[in-house]
């Protein structure tokens, strides 16, 4: 009796892509060499991706998409303030890379080109935007209007800054569970806050003394 074929999905491609990688330190050198070590075919791949290289940007925007779903599907969120959401999102957020932490650390660390590790991320950043532009609030806008001339771009692109070195910090942590990344995160989300309400003297020292502590004193 002859073996039914797995029907070939977007999420499927994915896993086989991210095995492929993981085990061969390395991207298939073609979506020829990919489809046929995987026994699919090449237009069964382009029903979906155009380009190896849009799988890797399509990875980083699910991470961020399955960090969405799970904050949606907890009850207590939509009644949480902005901070607080965004801290929920940054938790699950690295929940999520730290499951796939094998797969992000390689294909993070082998460009030294930074233009390169940006393009991969660039799914990741319209996402994150977009996550962004919904946590919003309307007293949050009225309030910073009237402290100063708020601009949700500039907004959207000091905190796309805050995650990618947030990130950074996360790749290069040693620490068990990855606990100083959560408290990097703790502190660096209270500070961004707080310097949009033009408060942020106590959290920038202490974050600070943080930073400096990890960087510089422990090395």
């Amino acid at each position: 009796m002859a073996t039914k074929k797995t029907t070939i999905t977007k999420d499927k491609i994915v896993s086989m892509y991210m095995d492929y990688v993981l085990e061969h330190s390395e991207k298939p050198k073609s979506v020829y060499h990919f489809t046929k070590i995987n026994d699919f075919t090449e237009t069964e791949f382009y029903a979906f991706f155009g380009t190896i290289e849009s799988i890797e940007k399509e990875i980083f925007k699910m991470f961020v998409e399955k960090t969405i779903d799970l904050l949606n599907k907890n009850k207590e969120y939509e009644m949480y303030d902005m901070k607080s959401k965004m801290l929920s999102f940054y938790f699950t957020f690295f929940e999520i890379l730290t499951a796939n932490r094998s797969y992000v650390v390689l294909v993070l660390k082998e460009h030294n080109n930074q233009l390169k590790k940006l393009m991969q991320l660039s799914g990741l950043r319209n996402s994150f935007k977009n996550f962004l532009t919904e946590i919003i609030s309307d007293d949050f806008r009225t309030q910073q209007e009237k402290l100063q001339n708020f601009q949700e771009k500039t907004f959207q692109e000091s905190s796309w800054i805050q995650l990618l070195l947030t990130l950074k910090f996360w790749l290069d942590d040693s620490s068990p569970s990855f606990e100083k990344t959560d408290i990097y995160i703790e502190k660096s989300v209270k500070v961004s806050f707080e310097l949009m309400n033009i408060a942020p003297i106590d959290s920038l020292i202490d974050f600070g003394k943080f930073i400096f502590k990890e960087k510089i004193y422990n090395k």
